[in-house]
């Protein structure tokens, strides 16, 4: 049996000495210098031969790659060596200066990835703005290193979102725009561990007091709206232009019916609605909390008509059977255009607040169906509302607003104290 040959620690390193030098069966080894102290060879069970520099450097030993061999040449190895070694002596940290200088060049795209990255947990609908964000408003700055956008061109920026694309976007762009500058300062540091943006440059919105007051919307589709509007959804049919519009049809009431998220609703799959025990469950839920909703009448009807002819997995799955129903501008265009009602998704949800909480439902029922927190406030911490126990408001709610759609006119409700702008005094 033969005994595998070993290296010395320590040799002077030449040419022909580094060529002579073995592999390893595993793993590496060193050969160190036996003049340039800290100089050595790493020999890897692959055969690849590198050099390397050993110093100790703010009290910790490090290990700075050269290059590798033969692409770098023994002189050259020992002469980058003696260079790093005289920075060293006079203070200076290499391996921190090279990270920082790699760092330096960090682009506002490649911070993007790298926040995508970490954050594996944003929602679809997030992460397709931000996505949108980057590709319209920051287009021109996606390879822009990230220590050459500063305050004042973030000002202008503002300013020119909010005087092309409205107030609110301008805002909304450069919260996710600080957002991003904040993940960095976190994120990329030397060797030093200090980071390499010094500041975010979008607080001199806040400096400056710039930001745009933007009011909370507070639209609702009114009671003598509903019938309009609710007619015009209802009268939505499939054709040769789009084959989606029931889908969307369907997709709209419910939202209105529930006062459910715009992506809590469009993402809804099959395995989440019990059409046994008429109820339907959210998952990953803005609160984090799954939130459970009983069915009235007419939404069981609703979904027990889909669920006839569903073709996947989702609830509202896009003609062509992929995935859901993402995007419905055009759609809610036209509704806009026949019905007369200007709205938005979210006003849907703020309807049936509106009229939930005029209806005399208690609090606590009404936070319960739109899956507010209540964890502000100590007695609902005692209340224990079951499922079965929102039945009677959500049929109440339902029933109020067919009656006003003229779908259901013999429903006996309570009349609603909502102010109706074209009431009489």
């Amino acid at each position: 049996m033969t005994t595998p040959r070993t290296q010395p620690l320590s040799h002077k390193i030449t040419k022909s000495y580094v060529d002579r030098l073995s592999t390893p069966e595993a793993g590496q080894t060193f050969v160190r210098d036996s003049e340039l102290k800290g100089f050595a060879v790493r020999i890897t069970s692959t055969g690849a031969k590198s050099f390397i520099l050993e110093k100790r450097i703010d009290g910790r030993v490090k290990r700075l790659t050269l290059g590798r061999y033969p692409e770098l040449t023994v002189e050259q190895a020992r002469k980058e060596a003696h260079k790093l070694l005289g920075q060293i002596a006079v203070g200076r940290n290499p391996p921190a200066e090279k990270k920082s200088e790699a760092l330096q060049g960090t682009t506002l795209q490649q911070a993007f990835d790298d926040f995508i990255a970490v954050r594996k947990k944003l929602r679809p609908r997030t992460l397709y703005d931000y996505q949108r964000i980057m590709k319209t408003v920051f287009a021109d700055w996606q390879n822009k290193a990230m220590l050459k956008i500063n305050k004042d061109m973030v000002a202008k920026r503002h300013s020119k979102i909010g005087a092309e694309h409205g107030e609110a976007h301008a805002n909304l762009s450069m919260r996710f725009l600080r957002a991003l500058f904040n993940f960095a300062i976190a994120q990329y540091e030397d060797g030093n561990g200090h980071s390499i943006l010094r500041e975010n440059p979008v607080i001199r919105l806040t400096q400056t007091r710039a930001w745009y007051r933007v009011e909370r919307r507070q639209t609702v589709i009114k009671p003598h709206e509903l019938e309009p509007w609710f007619n015009t959804v209802m009268n939505q049919k499939n054709d040769i232009t789009s084959q989606n519009r029931e889908t969307i049809r369907d997709y709209l009431l419910l939202v209105l019916f529930t006062g459910l998220r715009r992506e809590e609703a469009a993402r809804m799959t099959w395995n989440n609605v019990d059409l046994k025990a008429r109820t339907l469950k959210v998952t990953d839920t803005k609160n984090h909390q799954d939130h459970t909703l009983p069915l009235s009448d007419f939404l069981f009807d609703l979904l027990q008509r889909r669920k006839n002819s569903a073709i996947n997995e989702f609830v509202f799955q896009r003609a062509n059977g992929t995935g859901y129903i993402s995007e419905q501008r055009k759609q809610l265009a036209k509704i806009i255009k026949e019905s007369g009602i200007k709205f938005t998704i979210h006003d849907l949800r703020r309807t049936f607040v509106t009229i939930a909480e005029s209806l005399d439902i208690s609090a606590y029922a009404v936070k319960r169906l739109v899956n507010h927190k209540m964890n502000s406030d100590i007695t609902a911490g005692y209340i224990v509302t079951d499922v079965e126990r929102l039945r009677l408001p959500m049929q109440k709610i339902t029933d109020y607003m067919l009656k006003c759609a003229g779908y259901k006119p013999t429903a006996t409700i309570t009349e609603s104290p909502i102010k109706d702008s074209q009431s009489n005094p």
